[in-house]
């Protein structure tokens, strides 16, 4: 099959010029080429050099976004969603500049029910945002998917995000269950919805999440929430090797202990995040733990889990039952991406992930590590074990042409093992403008499909263009 050359109209793309005035007009003061702003919209947290749009506009409803969108249609200038600015393949960078749309101003929580375990919100609305909510109003409820930074919901939905708690409560893919979605002419579309199940059509729901911005611009979400466990406990424990805290993970979920969060950090990630997070921990191969459940089961599930670990050498856990222990402990694990920069004085971050079979990590991980022995650049590896997940942050020299190099070398390596041994170049990163070669080599003509729906859908390539695809 032959690919589609969907940026054919890029050299013809409109400028926001030619709307300004009535941009302006309709939304005032909301719509500015102020240069700072734009600056700040022109980039994400990666390495991607930044690419600012031509303009910022902060709707506050679905139809703004709409009417926004249709001018645009109508002028042939790119739109591109933006979000919090926390995602790391610059699914953000305006490469055809366009017109930015920031949704951070639509941040109403709509609806909550306890009952259905579910909540309406506008993709403005930010994890934490909707958790502080959902304690402060005592439902007894929370969303659970948690990638770390405190990212939109809309973002995390376009990006399918997941993260630590992934393991036991899934993806973005498992936990949005609607949207409102407004296509590259303007059509505002409604998808999914708060049935717990449906056989109506296509699953344009899931079509939407993942999607990166280039076929929509999501204005609303419906999530699944989580019941809040009766009791949670976490615990710490180094391994004499990376093979051995490897192997304990995959032991673990091959016993079937439901695990609400298990990651796996490296010899030269613990080291950074004591450094950085201010933590007297062994600076050896470590595994995080944290188990949910009734007191009983938590009991059970964290003493299963240091049987297995003990058979492979780790004799030393840590346990952490209060809250503002394990709220320490992990937030020392979010912060790793900032632990792993400061490894380097004004160090910039590659960041890389990807994602194999439980029955192939520790395979792809030793892979990994003995490539990297090699590198000349800090590269802790650390990831979401608990579903074969890992990633390394490369900190490197702005200023060093060769540093990022060689920082792509060593993730087309990661790539080619994750490929080779039956994984993906993506675990919850998504593709951006980083991976666009990766996702050929994994998927072939499933791209030339893709770029079909791309092409149905948003037929002037105006939606994010140049992402993904």
């Amino acid at each position: 099959m032959t690919p589609l050359p969907l940026d054919s109209s890029a050299n013809s793309y409109g400028t926001v010029s030619s709307i300004l005035s009535e941009l302006q007009e309709r939304f005032g003061d909301r719509v500015t080429v102020d240069e700072t702003i734009r600056h700040e919209h022109g980039h994400d947290v990666s390495h991607h050099p930044v690419q600012p749009p031509d303009a910022v506009f902060f709707p506050r409803t679905v139809h703004e976004v709409a009417n926004a969108v249709s001018l645009c249609a109508a002028h042939r200038v790119p739109v591109i969603p933006f979000g919090t600015g926390t995602a790391v393949e610059g699914g953000v960078v305006a490469v055809h500049r366009g017109l930015c749309i920031d949704v951070t101003k639509m941040n109403r929580i709509l609806g909550v029910s306890m009952v259905d375990a579910d909540a309406v919100v506008e993709a403005g609305v930010t994890r934490k945002q909707l958790n502080r909510y959902l304690e402060e109003q005592q439902t007894g409820v929370y969303f659970p998917v948690d990638p770390g930074a405190d990212a939109s919901l809309g973002g995390m939905a376009a990006t399918r995000a997941s993260g630590s708690a992934a393991v036991r409560y899934g993806t973005m893919r498992e936990n949005v269950l609607g949207l409102t979605v407004v296509l590259a002419g303007g059509q505002i579309i409604s998808t999914g919805g708060r049935s717990r199940k449906s056989s109506a059509g296509y699953d344009l729901t899931h079509l939407f999440v993942g999607s990166e911005g280039t076929l929509g611009i999501i204005t609303e979400l419906i999530v699944r929430l989580a019941r809040i466990p009766e009791a949670a406990s976490a615990a710490v424990c180094p391994f004499p090797s990376f093979e051995a805290a490897a192997q304990t993970a995959i032991d673990v979920i091959a016993a079937g202990i439901p695990v609400a969060r298990l990651e796996l950090l490296d010899d030269v990630q613990m080291k950074a995040i004591n450094s950085y997070s201010k933590l007297n921990c062994s600076e050896a191969s470590t595994l995080f733990f944290e188990f949910h459940g009734s007191t009983s089961s938590v009991v059970e599930q964290a003493q299963q889990a240091e049987q297995i670990a003990r058979t492979h050498g780790g004799n030393q856990f840590q346990w952490a039952t209060d809250e503002a222990e394990r709220h320490q402990l992990w937030q020392a694990r979010h912060d790793a991406y900032y632990a792993s920069l400061a490894l380097k004085p004004g160090g910039e971050g590659y960041v890389t992930d990807v994602c194999v079979p439980m029955s192939n990590f520790a395979e792809c991980v030793g892979r990994t590590k003995r490539d990297l022995q090699s590198c000349s650049l800090p590269a802790p590896l650390f990831g979401h074990v608990g579903d074969g997940n890992f990633h390394v942050v490369f900190s490197i020299d702005p200023e060093r042409p060769d540093e990022l190099t060689e920082a792509k070398q060593f993730s087309e390596m990661m790539i080619t093992h994750a490929l080779d041994l039956g994984g993906t170049c993506t675990g919850e990163h998504g593709i951006g403008l980083g991976k666009r070669e990766a996702l050929i080599k994994e998927r072939g003509p499933a791209v030339d499909v893709m770029r079909s729906i791309k092409r149905a859908l948003d037929p002037q390539c105006l939606m994010n263009p140049g992402k993904v695809l």
